[in-house]
């Protein structure tokens, strides 16, 4: 990976991290008004319209390709992210965490991992799919 390549990867997880941390708090706000499960969902929604702002004006270079596209292809991409959150987060608080005793802050736990696993696959995604240049 090139030095620029390296700097757009550090934006890129930085800026995830801003929107990973909106969806981390968010889901914690929804869980007051629905279940876990889906709360996550709702909280993903959330974190992506929050990353789709930032990394489309602080990360990627303009792609050319109209608004509608870049969302749509940006969805497609994150439909294959909250599927990864969405499974570690309820495979680890409600099976694996109980398992093994785990008794500290499971669901935040749980779901600070499940928003970390897809940090690689969705910059890769992003850059080569929802934000790729036209030609």
């Amino acid at each position: 990976m090139s030095k620029a390549g390296h700097k757009e990867f550090l934006q890129f997880l930085f800026v995830g991290g801003i929107a990973a941390f909106i969806n981390f708090i968010s889901r914690i706000g929804f869980n007051e008004f629905v279940n876990y499960r889906v709360a996550v969902v709702l909280a993903y929604i959330v974190g992506m319209i929050v990353a789709f702002t930032l990394f489309k004006y602080y990360v990627f270079e303009k792609s050319g390709k109209h608004y509608i596209d870049e969302v749509k292809n940006f969805t497609i991409v994150n439909i294959l992210g909250i599927v990864q959150v969405w499974f570690i987060s309820i495979g680890l608080a409600e099976y694996f965490f109980p398992y093994i005793s785990l008794t500290f802050y499971p669901y935040e736990i749980a779901h600070f991992i499940g928003l970390c696993v897809p940090a690689i696959s969705s910059y890769f995604g992003h850059k080569h799919f929802s934000f790729k240049k036209t030609s």
